[in-house]
């Protein structure tokens, strides 16, 4: 898969994260093999089309819980929404990747609202 189908499956990642998205779903959708989809990404974008969407999942729960009113809505339901099933994982990669607990992000937006 060149360029093209990447950056129609970003497209598509992008358009719908929350969606419980297959890489044989996602490569249909663009009309690519599954392989030639995961090497094209790993090309083009130095990832694979899950990780990718694992990415930018983090990212949209992140400025959700940074905005979230704690006693309104759990880090959970939060992540559940964004079509989190694991949510251990969850914690582990949102740690890696922001330094900090999904727990302490709405926490630190709780505090710092007037």
């Amino acid at each position: 898969a060149g360029p093209q189908p990447v950056a129609r499956a970003i497209e598509l990642l992008r358009a719908h994260p929350e969606h419980p998205w297959a890489v044989s779903e996602l490569a249909n959708h663009v009309s690519v093999s599954v392989r030639s989809l995961q090497e094209g990404f790993r090309r083009t974008a130095d990832t694979t089309p899950m990780e990718y969407l694992r990415e930018l999942r983090l990212e949209q729960i992140r400025d959700e819980l940074a905005l979230a009113d704690p006693g309104a809505v759990s880090v959970s339901q939060v992540a559940a929404r964004w079509g989190i099933t694991h949510f251990g994982r969850f914690a582990a990669n949102y740690h890696r990747r922001f330094g900090e607990k999904p727990s302490e992000t709405m926490r630190r937006s709780a505090t710092s609202s007037p």
